[in-house]
């Protein structure tokens, strides 16, 4: 093999890496692992953080950057050596729960911290699901029991990674057999989109189990995990590895310096243009942005949200939200963002804004809408400003959600603004949709400590990005929590017809009062029915949706509930599959249950969903809140009495 075949085929192993440990699936919920430990603690020392060789440079900046790719991509080869050094020790190739994973991240992240990096890169590169064991990656494979059951022991892997991979020969060999290994796994698991899991499955088993000198070797770290070496020790040659994916890097690097320098001029030019515009006036402007102290956003000035909005023009305006007005808007970088008007909220004082702010910030999943910045127009010192802003005046900036609020999907006007007439939602999007929105809770009731309540789960507070994934938004109204303590609270926040009775009536605040909202929401998508129909107040007709599901699954006429358009859509049970539609509502109705003993944690909502576990028997109410004709007629329901007042005791709706 000639050095420029080695080269391509190291630069594949050098990208697949990245790409490949990032990519495990969080679509399916954890499986109960075959590990014995179940325990909260990370099995994994970290301590090599500290002393391999890997380019901590490329997180310096993290906090400063809104695309840290580079930085994420280096975090995942580096925490795969860890794996690799626990799959040598317990035989499994990934942790055993999310507990786990995220006692993992932890551990990771307080080594980083010895090394001067940011605080937050964990959260903000890593998903805890992402190294939680589960069945339904590349073959099955969760152990090397199953590894050696569908490869046998004497792959090509076995025989090409085993010597010291500084040598550039024996690391291309060993790429290649990784490679060939892969596309076995691929030809046996039988989907192809679970090839990088295979691959990745195949560099930990390279490093973990096959290399002689371990995961924490040179040759390993440089190799099988694509780590660029730190060193320049005199004497020793640079293989065409090193020199070829230097190269590269410094190429990405002096790309984005040049393009950094162009958007920065750009920046400036307009700045200066829109202070002569707006201001009249032509002197240097202030320092367009900076880090809010203690948070990892971004602090704006005023002028740069008024010139992104249009001065909060009408045809910038999205809607109402939580606790204000919100508007689209272009940044001078031309990334487009949401800007939050605060006007009315719970804060007493700008310490405790920017505490929420804080709490904000930290907050990095796939299925939470990420906060950029914040702005207080009390801070903004340019008196030169020919501005009538107000005494101190709240703004949060968001990423911007192409494809608007599930509730604008769900219950769409008769046309958008285009006069285009929406089409309804497809099966697999709203069943996408709810398992987004379920891991999104599942991480702020579990993946951050102490946990987060978001008291407001509704769905406007639902967005959905240019792929139609589902992002809980609206933080505003988020509360964190004593641990193993609920929050009992003298003012009820939340929408109703969302709202847990138990909330509602007596102000006590669990994480199961969002798996009520979350039921109520999972009921929406599946019906095509609004929470609370009021429509028409007074009559028969005026329901919630949570008494009216429940009726029919008790009358056994569960398949009532679905949405008619569910039932049309496709021409094949295997496209819109009746059974499990049912079980996404019976899981709605659980979530949703009166008392709230009997409501399941989120964790168990998502596996119920995904069929990891079975949906326990419907329980019965301590009484029906539905009117008895409810049983007669679904079609003619009448309200819960709910919304005057229950009629039990408070002890019985706490239980």
């Amino acid at each position: 093999m000639n050095t420029s075949s080695l080269l391509v085929f190291s630069l594949m192993l050098y990208v697949s890496i990245w790409v490949c440990i990032g990519a495990t699936p969080v679509s399916a919920a954890p499986s109960a692992s075959p590990s014995t430990n179940s325990s909260d603690t990370c099995p994994i020392d970290f301590g090599y953080v500290t002393k391999v060789q890997w380019p901590s440079s490329d997180c310096k900046d993290f906090q400063k950057n809104h695309n840290n790719s580079q930085c994420c991509q280096t975090l995942l080869s580096l925490f795969g050596i860890g794996l690799s050094k626990y799959l040598k020790n317990t035989s499994l190739f990934q942790l055993p729960n999310l507990p786990t994973s995220v006692s993992c991240l932890s551990d990771f992240q307080s080594n980083l911290n010895s090394l001067s990096l940011p605080s937050s890169l964990a959260l903000g590169c890593f998903d805890p699901f992402q190294f939680v064991t589960t069945p339904d990656i590349c073959a099955g494979i969760q152990s090397t029991h199953d590894w050696l059951d569908k490869l046998g022991s004497s792959t090509q892997v076995d025989s090409s990674c085993r010597p010291d991979l500084t040598d550039l020969s024996a690391c291309g060999a060993c790429v290649a057999a990784g490679l060939r290994v892969q596309a076995d796994l691929i030809g046996i698991d039988g989907n192809s989109s679970h090839s990088t899991d295979c691959f990745y499955f195949a560099i930990l088993y390279a490093a973990g189990i096959v290399n002689q000198l371990g995961p924490e070797s040179k040759g390993s770290v440089t190799c099988i995990f694509g780590l660029k070496a730190t060193d320049d020790s005199k004497g020793k040659s640079k293989s065409a590895l090193v020199f070829g994916l230097t190269g590269g890097l410094v190429a990405i690097l002096v790309m984005s310096l040049l393009v950094g320098l162009y958007f920065w001029y750009e920046r400036k030019k307009r700045r200066d243009i829109g202070k002569t515009s707006r201001w009249g006036g032509s002197g240097e402007m202030e320092s367009r942005s900076r880090m809010r102290p203690n948070t990892g956003s971004i602090w704006y000035k005023f002028h740069e949200l008024e010139m992104a909005t249009d001065n909060f023009s009408e045809k910038n305006f999205i809607g109402r939200g939580g606790f204000g007005l919100v508007y689209k808007g272009t940044l001078y970088d031309g990334s487009v963002v949401a800007v939050k008007k605060i006007i009315e909220s719970d804060f007493q004082g700008n310490a405790e804004f920017c505490n929420e702010v804080e709490i904000i910030s930290n907050l990095k999943h796939r299925n939470l809408v990420p906060l950029r910045g914040c702005c207080i127009t009390g801070d903004d010192k340019d008196k030169s400003e020919d501005i009538e802003m107000g005494d101190e005046d709240r703004y949060l900036v968001y990423d911007y959600m192409p494809n608007g609020n599930l509730d604008d999907h769900l219950f769409p006007s008769s046309t958008s603004k285009s006069g285009i007439i929406k089409q309804p939602l497809t099966w697999p999007q709203r069943k996408s949709i709810i398992l987004d929105v379920a891991k999104g809770l599942v991480y702020l009731h579990y993946g951050v400590k102490p946990a987060i309540f978001h008291r407001d789960i509704k769905a406007t507070n639902i967005l959905l990005d240019e792929h139609m994934r589902a992002r809980v938004a609206d933080f505003g109204l988020a509360k964190q929590s004593r641990e193993g303590q609920s929050h009992l609270t003298t003012r009820v926040a939340g929408t109703h017809g969302y709202l847990a009775p138990e909330y509602a009536l007596y102000g006590q605040l669990t994480e199961k009062s969002d798996v009520y909202s979350f039921g109520v929401v999972v009921l929406e998508i599946m019906c095509g029915r609004k929470a609370l129909d009021m429509s028409a107040t007074g009559s028969p007709r005026a329901f919630l949706i949570t008494d009216w599901a429940w009726s029919l699954v008790k009358a056994g006429k569960l398949d009532q509930a679905l949405d008619a358009s569910l039932l049309g859509d496709g021409d094949s049970d295997s496209l819109n599959p009746k059974g499990i539609m049912e079980r996404f509502i019976l899981v709605g109705i659980l979530c949703a249950h009166v008392m709230v003993a009997l409501r399941p944690t989120i964790s168990d909502a998502l596996k119920m969903l995904e069929g990891d576990i079975e949906v326990p028997t419907i329980p019965d109410r301590p009484m029906s809140l539905a009117h008895p004709s409810a049983y007669k007629d679904a079609n003619n329901f009448s309200m819960s009495p709910a919304l005057s007042g229950l009629q039990l005791l408070s002890g019985d709706m706490l239980r």
